[in-house]
């Protein structure tokens, strides 16, 4: 078994330091998110085809057998506070109305009229008595049952099976409304697991939003699931993210469907020498703890850890309890891939979430949808839901690291369309990638298949 980044001769690498990193004791954890190593999973060092980038057999593929079999994320349980609060979410030729029920409870329905297939609603959130479709005045119950048909008489076939839009599958789970678009999906609880126990002592229902974009990407939804699932590009791409956190000395866990990274933040890459001075970044994580780092008198390599002491000691005087989190959680960046198409960075006052969903009939496009929440102390205002906003790549920044991703990422969707680039050379700092990859095989081929074996 391979170890990871932390168990290989780091003296080696491109790095000019070499550093041990602070870990808490997995025993100590008790309940919370677990901190210990997965095993390495044996996914061999082949190349990753290129084509399932670009190829509209492949995107078929994907809708057939991946979409349209898994739980997707939806949206958030606080914009379906009311009964008739509804959240309209798009994914790839689909539609799908997720709304509160008068009982309390969450129900899901392909956005559309059993008449002539116009859409209900467009895309985004609101609250209706009723859906009626603006064609013909067809109505729809909050519960999906179509309970008018104006001119009944003239249908001599009678009206639509069943009278009812579909019932999709619909969960709420830690703030969050999951659905299926198959009816016969398997249970949430199977699907996500073991992230139940890793991700729950975040609460991110004390959480508020405080961003929510979406941005159309020219490249496919893998390409930009690839891009978050690694730290070997921030010495590239990211120079200025050294200063910042330590993207070598990262811990790598794989989960069945599902996948994480561990990097220490507030700290130094080993990459570049140690600064004598406390660098703009880590500068503003003390502050943002409620420290004074002119008063500060250690060593900037002590920082990380005086931070998790600090945060430990005066979180509850600040309102914020962290009492579910453990030490490493109160600096660093937990990072979870949830299969398929959800990257979430969860830190103790925050959570960015990212949704990549594909285009519905171009695999060089997507839609990548930016969601962030910050935590509201205890005893203050809940702060306004923000707007939704809503633009091509391009037209609005979307923040420095964020947008020298998007800046990259369509040269690398061009690129591996070249008859000179056959697949991608994965190395073991990307084995996130790999594991991404070997879940869709499983659902696409079957499990332990390949491509050849169809």
């Amino acid at each position: 078994m391979k170890p990871h980044v932390m168990g290989w001769d780091r003296a080696a690498m491109d790095v000019r330091r070499v550093v041990d990193v602070f870990r808490v004791d997995p025993e100590s954890v008790g309940n919370g998110t677990p901190v210990e190593r997965a095993p390495d999973p044996e996914l061999g060092t082949d190349i990753i085809p290129a084509a399932r980038y670009y190829s509209p057999e492949f995107m078929k593929l994907e809708w057939e057998r991946v979409w349209t079999k898994v739980w997707l994320l939806g949206g958030r349980s606080d914009d379906l506070k009311e009964p008739g609060d509804y959240i309209c979410t798009d994914i790839g030729k689909e539609s799908v109305l997720i709304v509160r029920q008068a009982d309390g409870s969450i129900r899901a329905f392909p956005n559309l009229c059993l008449h002539r297939g116009n859409r209900l609603r467009p895309e985004g959130r609101g609250n209706a008595e009723k859906f009626q479709c603006m064609y013909h005045h067809w109505t729809y119950g909050l519960d999906g049952k179509l309970n008018h048909i104006p001119d009944m008489c003239t249908f001599h076939q009678g009206g639509p099976p069943g009278m009812k839009l579909t019932s999709l599958p619909c969960v709420e789970w830690n703030s969050f409304v999951w659905f299926s678009l198959d009816p016969n999906v398997e249970s949430f609880e199977d699907f996500i697991d073991p992230l139940k126990q890793h991700l729950e002592p975040y609460h991110p229902e004390r959480m508020a939003w405080t961003r929510d974009i979406t941005v159309e990407w020219d490249c496919n939804w893998k390409t930009s699931v690839d891009a978050f699932s690694e730290t070997y590009h921030v010495q590239g791409i990211h120079p200025q993210l050294k200063w910042y956190l330590d993207d070598v000395n990262v811990q790598i866990d794989c989960y069945g469907k599902h996948n994480r990274y561990l990097i220490p933040f507030a700290a130094i890459s080993p990459r570049v020498a140690m600064p004598s001075q406390i660098p703009p970044a880590i500068h503003e994580i003390m502050v943002h703890a409620g420290m004074d780092p002119a008063e500060y008198e250690g060593r900037v390599s002590d920082i990380r850890r005086d931070v998790q002491l600090f945060k430990r000691e005066h979180g509850p005087a600040q309102g914020k309890d962290y009492s579910e989190l453990n030490d490493e959680q109160l600096t660093d960046d937990y990072h979870y891939t949830i299969f398929p198409n959800v990257s979430v960075n969860v830190h103790a006052d925050d959570v960015m979430l990212f949704r990549q969903r594909p285009h519905a009939t171009d695999p060089n496009r997507m839609y990548y949808d930016i969601w962030m929440f910050g935590l509201v102390p205890e005893g203050e205002e809940w702060p306004e839901r923000v707007r939704h906003q809503h633009f091509r790549h391009g037209d609005k920044t979307i923040g420095q690291v964020l947008d020298q991703d998007a800046f990259n990422l369509p040269t690398v969707q061009t690129g591996m369309q070249s008859d000179f680039f056959p697949g991608l050379h994965i190395g073991d700092q990307e084995l996130r990638i790999r594991h991404f990859h070997k879940v869709l095989d499983d659902y696409i081929y079957g499990d332990g298949k390949q491509p050849t074996d169809l």
